[in-house]
């Protein structure tokens, strides 16, 4: 495990503790999206704020215009703290580690639903019903349109895989068929 996502844990936890006492930390999580994403997509902001020689109080003051009424002031702090300390480069490891403290304080969990189709609210309420009983946890969904697919579901959460799929239940049937012919 590297350094930096050793040190985005420690900014995690203390980020969710805060978010936690005040009774916002989906808020918190969504506005750590939002920022990473934004981050992301804009290469002039990503070069500015890891050029070294600007000063962090002009990162911090065009970052704090920028997103001013747009993030709250915990997001604030933390961005404030990453900045001062020359750590914005964690950013997406603290909202990876965020997201893991928050599910598993909160009984959540992530998962990505691929299928041949977008699916409508009450079938993704469906499969977290049933992934939820499976797993014992609250499931929010992500669904992926995947056209490989023959069809039926493909279920991610965590490192676990529940394959559903057509062509993973024929796999599986071909295996069963060659392991009774072997013995």
């Amino acid at each position: 495990m590297s350094q930096d996502t050793v040190v985005a844990k420690r900014y995690a936890k203390a980020l969710f503790e805060v978010a936690l006492e005040e009774k916002k930390t989906l808020e918190v999580e969504e506005e750590l999206k939002a920022l990473v994403s934004a981050l992301a997509s804009d290469t002039d902001l990503q070069r500015f704020i890891s050029t070294p020689k600007i000063s962090g109080e002009d990162k911090l003051s065009v970052l704090k215009n920028t997103l001013n009424g747009k993030l709250s002031t915990i997001v604030i702090n933390t961005l404030e703290l990453l900045v001062e300390r020359g750590r914005m480069s964690i950013l997406s490891d603290l909202l990876d580690s965020y997201i893991k403290i928050e599910g598993a304080s909160l009984g959540l969990a992530d998962a990505t639903v691929y299928s041949t189709y977008e699916l409508d609210e009450r079938e993704k309420e469906a499969v977290a019903e049933e992934f939820g009983t499976l797993s014992g946890r609250k499931i929010r969904i992500a669904n992926v349109v995947d056209k490989s697919l023959l069809g039926g579901l493909k279920v991610v959460i965590g490192d676990t895989l529940y394959d559903g799929s057509l062509a993973g239940k024929l796999e599986r049937l071909e295996k069963s068929f060659n392991d009774k012919h072997r013995r």
